[in-house]
């Protein structure tokens, strides 16, 4: 399980249609459940991967009055310079690795494992990956931005009004000093809000097809 304690409930599934021999792990925005990713993934879903879609935990959010919802971490404000939840981001972070671990003992190696997010769980997963041993097949960041930037294909629309293309954009610019920049595409969405849309979804299986073909 995912967040800061335990108390979340067990990820949402779409279990391989054969053997599993890849996996996605996905992290779903503020104030949502893996379970509208999960069917978004059962659509586009390939026969040989494992799809898993976690639940944040709920606690008090800053930036939402202390109401308390499905966070990964608390978030204090979305200005570039705002103050950071430092350590209920590294924890979160932990916890996301001890599900990529949990699926090596699962008998799928780290490098047949995609790390993906929608916004506060594109963040996590950006930066989960950025931070880890273990060597991931990609990471697939959606609408998001890199968390604790002083201390991948990212995709966003260009409307959105929650988190501003420029930190998508900044984001990129930042990953392409840290990584081979040819390794990092960033694609935006015509007037796409903060959300998803068919053809961003369209290119994530066609990135996650590359990235975990079949083996057999």
């Amino acid at each position: 399980m995912c967040g800061n304690n335990m108390s979340a409930p067990l990820p949402a599934i779409v279990p391989a249609a054969k053997k599993a021999t890849a996996a996605v792990i996905f992290l779903h925005g503020l104030g949502d459940t893996g379970h509208g990713w999960a069917e978004a993934f059962a659509g586009i879903r390939s026969p040989h991967v494992k799809y898993i879609c976690p639940h944040a935990p709920v606690m008090p959010v800053t930036l939402n009055m202390n109401m308390a919802m499905p966070s990964w971490f608390d978030i204090i404000g979305l200005s570039p310079d705002a103050q950071e939840d430092e350590a209920g981001i590294k924890q979160a972070a932990e916890n996301v690795k001890s599900l990529v671990e949990q699926e090596v003992r699962n008998g799928i190696p780290s490098h047949r494992i995609i790390l993906g997010g929608f916004s506060q769980g594109g963040a996590l997963a950006l930066y989960t990956a950025l931070t880890t041993q273990q060597k991931l097949a990609g990471v697939l960041a959606l609408s998001c931005w890199l968390p604790l930037r002083t201390t991948l294909p990212q995709c966003h629309g260009d409307c959105d009004p929650l988190v501003p293309l420029m930190f998508g954009s900044l984001t990129s610019e930042r990953l392409k000093t840290m990584l081979n920049p040819a390794n990092i595409t960033f694609k935006t969405y015509s007037s796409m809000m903060h959300s998803s849309c068919i053809e961003e979804m369209t290119d994530a299986k066609q990135f996650i097809d590359k990235h975990l073909p079949p083996v057999d």
